[in-house]
C-alpha cells in the first residue's frame, strides 16, 4: 500500500548549480551579431579543420587505423557537445535535435549529443518579474498571492518558478529567458549561411538536403519558444487522455499565459527514473513500465498527436500510480494520410516485401528517388531479413533503430523529424522501461497495438483473416493493373531520353579480358627483367661492379613481379 505523502520524496527538484558567467557569454539580454558571427564561424571552421585532418595519415603519426579514427571521432564528439553548450540556447536545441539524426551523423556524434544536458545559469528574479508584468500587464503581486523568487529549475529556453494564486491554487510559472527571440533571430540567420555552404559543398552537399534540415530546425525551435503554442499542446494532450484515469496532465491557466509566460497547475510526482522512491511509495514498477509504453502507443496510433521529448525528466508518477506528463513545447503529429502510408510500410515489413517498403518510404518522404534504386532495395531487404529472424516480441527498439540508421547512413534516406522523434521516444521509453523492470520489452508491450494495426481493428478469426487477405491481394493486383499502362509509358519515355542503361555481362568475355590483362603485364615484366639483367651484365664486364648492383636489384624485384603475374594468369583461368 502507498505510504503517507509526508514520508515520500515528491518530485525531487535539482537546484541550479553555480555557474561562471564568463563561460556563458550568451547569457545576457542583448546580443552582438558580429560577436555571434565570430563565435559560430570559429566553431564551424575548427570543425572543418578537424574533418580535413581526419583523412590525413600524417596527422595519426603515419598510419591510419580504424581504432585511431574511432578514438578521434569520440574526442571530436565530446568537443562538439561542450562547444554547443558554450554557444547557448540555439545550439543546445540544435544539438538535441541532431541527436536524433543518426541517418546524417556518425554514431559517436549522435551518442554524445544525446548527453547534451540542458543545464544553464538561471536568470535573475527581477528579469523574470519584468517579463511577467510586461506580458500580463499587471504587477506580479496582483497576479499571484505568492511567487517564489528562486526557480525550481533553469533550462536554456526558460526557467520555472512555483507560485500560488489568490484562490489558493498551487501553480508553476514558466518564464522565457530574456532576449531569447533576438538571439534566435541572429543565430538562425548565421546558420542559414552555414547551411548554404554545406549544401553547395561538392562532397557534403551531394545527397543531403541541408536547407531542408535547416528549415525543419527553424520551425521546431520557433514553435518551442511560443508558450501559447505549448499551452494549446497541453490542452490537446489533456483532452486526448480525458477518458484515462491513469494519465494526468497539468491544466493551463490561460488568463496568466502569454507567448513568454505560461502558468500551469502544480502537479508534483515522483520522477519515473527515481526507482528507490517508487519502491518506497509501494508502486508496482512493472505496471509503470507497461503504462509508459501503453501511453505512448495510445498517443501515436490512436490520436496521432504525441510527446516528442518523453525523457525521464518529463514523466513523473503520482502516489496513486498514475503517470504525469510535463513540458509540451515539442510535440509531434502524424496526419491520417501519413498513418495510412505507415500502414503500407508495416504490411511490407510483415511480408518482407522490400519493393513495397521502398515505395511507401518514397511516398512518406523518408526516401529520395534516385536513378538506380537497386542498392536501396537490397539494403531494405537486408534490414527485413535480419529484423524478421526473431519473433516480434523479442525485438529491441534500440537494435532495430541502430541497424536502420547504420544502413541508411550511406543511402538516400531522408527521415522526417516526426520519424526521428518517434524512434528517439521509443528508444527512451524502452530504456526507462528496462530501468523499471529489467524484463521489460517494448516490442512485447506493442504487440497488441501492432496486431490491431495490421488487422485495422477487424476480428482475427480464420474466415475473416482469409477474406481480408484475399480482398487485400485483389486490391493490390487491381492497383498494379491500373498503374501498368502509366509505368510502361514512363519506361518508354526513359528509353527515349536515354535514362535507362542496359548492362550485359558475359562470363567468357570477362575471363578472356582478365587473361589478356594478366599476360600483357607478364610480358611487360619479362621485358624489364631482360633489360635490367642486360644492363647489369654490361656494367660488370666494364668493371663497374658497384653500379651493376642497382640494375641487378631491379632485375630481381621485377622477376618476382613477373612470377606473381604468371600465377595470377593461372588463377584467372580457373575462375568461373
Amino acid at each position: 500500500m502507498p505510504r503517507d505523502p509526508e514520508s515520500i520524496n515528491l518530485a525531487p527538484v535539482e537546484k541550479p548549480l553555480p555557474f561562471r558567467q564568463e563561460a556563458y557569454r550568451w547569457n545576457q539580454g542583448s546580443y552582438s551579431r558580429q560577436r555571434r558571427f565570430i563565435d559560430i564561424w570559429s566553431f564551424v571552421l575548427r570543425l572543418l579543420k578537424a574533418r580535413w585532418l581526419y583523412g590525413k595519415a600524417w596527422s595519426y603519426g603515419g598510419t591510419i587505423t580504424p581504432e585511431a579514427q574511432a578514438a578521434r571521432r569520440r574526442r571530436l564528439a565530446v568537443w562538439i557537445r561542450e562547444t554547443l553548450l558554450d554557444l547557448g540556447p540555439t545550439f543546445i536545441k540544435v544539438g538535441q535535435l541532431f541527436s536524433t539524426r543518426a541517418d546524417i551523423f556518425p554514431a559517436e556524434f549522435v551518442e554524445e549529443l544525446s548527453k547534451l544536458q540542458d543545464r544553464v545559469p538561471a536568470f535573475s528574479y527581477e528579469q523574470a518579474r519584468d517579463i511577467i508584468e510586461s506580458d500580463l500587464g499587471k504587477p506580479i503581486h496582483t497576479l499571484y498571492r505568492t511567487f517564489d523568487p528562486i526557480p525550481l529549475a533553469a533550462a536554456s529556453l526558460g526557467q520555472v518558478h512555483r507560485a500560488q494564486l489568490h484562490n489558493g491554487d498551487e501553480v508553476v510559472v514558466k518564464v522565457q529567458r530574456p532576449g531569447l527571440r533576438s538571439l534566435f533571430t541572429i543565430d538562425l540567420s548565421i546558420l542559414k549561411g552555414i547551411a548554404h555552404y554545406f549544401q553547395n559543398h561538392p562532397s557534403w552537399g551531394k545527397g543531403r538536403d541541408w536547407l531542408g534540415i535547416y528549415d525543419e530546425c527553424c520551425r521546431i525551435l520557433w514553435e518551442e519558444i511560443d508558450y501559447l503554442n505549448e499551452g494549446r499542446n497541453a490542452d490537446t494532450f489533456r483532452r486526448n487522455f480525458r477518458g484515462e484515469d491513469w494519465v494526468n496532465v497539468p491544466r493551463v491557466f490561460w488568463r496568466l499565459t502569454s507567448s513568454r509566460v505560461v502558468t500551469l497547475e502544480y502537479m508534483p510526482g515522483i520522477k519515473i527514473s527515481h526507482y528507490d522512491a517508487l519502491e518506497a511509495a509501494g508502486l508496482d514498477r512493472k505496471r509503470l513500465a507497461r503504462l509508459g509504453a501503453q501511453a505512448y502507443l495510445h498517443q501515436l496510433l490512436d490520436n496521432g498527436f504525441f510527446h516528442a521529448d518523453p525523457h525521464p525528466g518529463n514523466i513523473a508518477v503520482s502516489l496513486d500510480g498514475s503517470l504525469i506528463f510535463y513540458d509540451f513545447g515539442m510535440m509531434g503529429q502524424v496526419q491520417p494520410l501519413t498513418r495510412q502510408r505507415l500502414m503500407n510500410t508495416f504490411i511490407g515489413v510483415a511480408q518482407r516485401n522490400a519493393g513495397q517498403v521502398m515505395d511507401s518510404l518514397v511516398e512518406l518522404g523518408a526516401l529520395s528517388q534516385v536513378e538506380d534504386m537497386s542498392p536501396v532495395r537490397r539494403s531494405i531487404q537486408y534490414i527485413l531479413d535480419n529484423f524478421m529472424d526473431k519473433p516480434f516480441e523479442e525485438q529491441s527498439i534500440n537494435a532495430i533503430s541502430d541497424d536502420l540508421y547504420a544502413v541508411a547512413y550511406d543511402q538516400p534516406f531522408r527521415f522526417p523529424a516526426t520519424f526521428t522523434f518517434v524512434m528517439r521516444a521509443f528508444s527512451t521509453l524502452e530504456g526507462v522501461g528496462k530501468g523499471l523492470d529489467p524484463e521489460f520489452n517494448f516490442m512485447e508491450a506493442a504487440k497488441p497495438f501492432a496486431a490491431q494495426l495490421m488487422t485495422n481493428g477487424n476480428p482475427t478469426d480464420g474466415a475473416n483473416s482469409l477474406l481480408g487477405e484475399l480482398s487485400r491481394q485483389a486490391a493490390q493486383v487491381s492497383t498494379s493493373a491500373l498503374g501498368l499502362p502509366r509505368r510502361i509509358e514512363d519506361t518508354l519515355d526513359k528509353l527515349e531520353r536515354g535514362d535507362i542503361r542496359v548492362r550485359v555481362r558475359s562470363i567468357e568475355t570477362d575471363r578472356a579480358l582478365r587473361r589478356i590483362s594478366g599476360v600483357t603485364m607478364a610480358n611487360n615484366y619479362a621485358i624489364l627483367v631482360g633489360a635490367f639483367t642486360l644492363s647489369a651484365t654490361v656494367l660488370m664486364l666494364s668493371e663497374f661492379v658497384w653500379l651493376a648492383l642497382l640494375p641487378g636489384i631491379l632485375a630481381a624485384g621485377t622477376g618476382i613481379a613477373f612470377l606473381r603475374s604468371v600465377l595470377k594468369v593461372n588463377r584467372a583461368d580457373r575462375l568461373p
